[in-house]
């Protein structure tokens, strides 16, 4: 018929007769099919650094143009004094002694588990203004009982760049003070335009008892 309607809204009438045609059987196949390919993970773990009464975790290798993004999961710190803080630095290609020029902010938040005292405040304390003799904190208060650690992932970015200065982001959490949680958000930048290819991880006082830091390059693509 030369009249006949051939679609509705865009939609081929055959199409739509097809559709009705699915079957039961055809939408239980449908329902039993599986993934079987890759999801690509864009996180590649390149080492692991275990602490065991340990005074500075050190990463002397692997930080290179490899990746624009390194990510440091800390998991689990455990120090052997209380309430101490746990921080990192950096050396550029070449040097030594982990004593980079720093520029930071800090965020402070805590709670305790009756709720009765919580605050967010800027941290003074733990920000820096072009200081290159202490290691930026990332981590506050962590305490030694038994049950206590602190957690939290540092990023570095562009380690390799000679052209710019080289930021970093941290957000950790620890438990201090036996009833307290306490995060701390950390940004900054560290002021070289020199390639950094090493890090160091140390608490305020005494070692790193025990815990994990596990380093992640961050695909390109």
């Amino acid at each position: 018929m030369a009249n006949a309607v051939q679609k509705v809204n865009g939609i081929d009438i055959g199409d739509i007769q097809a559709i009705n045609t699915i079957t039961d059987d055809n939408l239980q196949a449908l329902n039993t099919l599986e993934f079987t390919g890759t999801i690509p993970d864009a996180h590649t773990l390149i080492s692991t650094h275990t602490a065991s009464a340990s005074a500075t975790i050190d990463i002397t290798s692997g930080i290179d143009s490899t990746y624009d993004v390194y990510e440091f999961h800390c998991i689990n710190i455990h120090p052997a004094n209380d309430g101490v803080a746990f921080s990192f630095q950096v050396n550029a290609d070449g040097g030594s002694g982990f004593s980079e020029t720093i520029t930071s902010t800090a965020f402070d938040f805590w709670n305790s588990e009756s709720a009765s005292a919580g605050n967010v405040s800027y941290n003074t304390g733990n920000d820096k203004s072009e200081i290159s003799d202490s290691y930026q904190v990332v981590a506050e208060s962590l305490a030694n009982d038994n049950d206590d650690s602190g957690g939290g992932i540092l990023t570095l970015y562009a380690p390799s760049s000679t052209t710019y200065v080289k930021h970093f982001t941290a957000s950790f959490t620890s438990k201090y003070w036996s009833t307290y949680t306490y995060s701390i958000n950390t940004a900054g930048y560290i002021n070289t335009t020199t390639a950094i290819d090493e890090i160091s991880f140390k608490v305020a006082s005494g070692n790193i008892d025990t815990g994990v830091i596990k380093m992640y390059g961050i695909s390109k693509s």
